[in-house]
């Protein structure tokens, strides 16, 4: 398991590098991984539905899969600790009973507040056109993902979020339903090689009105 932690806040954002070209020999263990997953899904989601769902890539033969789909990321995928894919549950609304019941059974919403806003959530949602709730879930992918990043760098890793792959194919190419997990990216993780390269940003008075 990795030791090495950053705890200062400001170091985790200004250092944080798109890092393509990863030490292989670093390895991620299942632990490890699973607790950058759960502060990663700390991130905030509407109506509180965490629509994300995780596919981590780190064995030889999902790599080996993962290679021709991903064509002009080929460095990050071989020598990065793991690929972890990110996509959205089209069916994530099946989920709000298990975690409403579970936000009562922890204290966290009184009964009478779940029987109160369940019916209404489920009623406004079901209704919803479908592209409206992918655009809805995929703005939570996009958090979960950028917190995920940050856990990752908390933890002393570098990632580089991946948008160039074949998204047509990915779920499908590991047993997933297609009509039902929609991808987002991929984030490759593992510890840089290099110290990557900055990037510059617009000045946030060029970017920002005040009202």
């Amino acid at each position: 398991m990795n030791t090495t932690r950053i705890n200062d806040f400001q170091e985790i954002i200004t250092g944080r590098r798109s890092i393509r070209n990863y030490d292989p020999t670093v390895k991620i263990s299942k632990e490890e991984m699973t607790e950058i997953l759960e502060e990663a899904t700390l991130a905030p989601s509407s109506v509180n539905l965490q629509p994300w769902r995780f596919l981590v890539i780190d064995s030889p033969e999902g790599k080996e899969t993962l290679a021709p789909l991903a064509k002009f990321n080929q460095t990050q995928v071989k020598t990065s600790a793991a690929v972890i894919a990110v996509f959205v549950d089209m069916n994530s609304l099946d989920f709000a009973d298990e975690i409403y019941d579970e936000a009562v059974r922890k204290g966290y919403m009184p009964a009478d507040v779940r029987d109160k806003q369940l019916p209404s959530i489920k009623g406004l949602l079901e209704a919803m056109p479908k592209e409206q709730f992918k655009e809805m879930n995929l703005i939570d992918a996009g958090l979960v993902s950028m917190q995920l990043m940050l856990a990752a760098r908390a933890h002393g890793y570098d990632t580089n979020p991946i948008g160039g792959y074949e998204k047509d194919q990915i779920a499908e190419a590991y047993g997933m339903d297609k009509e039902r997990y929609y991808p987002v990216m991929l984030i490759s993780i593992g510890k840089a090689a290099d110290e990557g390269y900055k990037s510059v940003r617009l000045p946030v008075e060029k970017i920002t009105d005040w009202k």
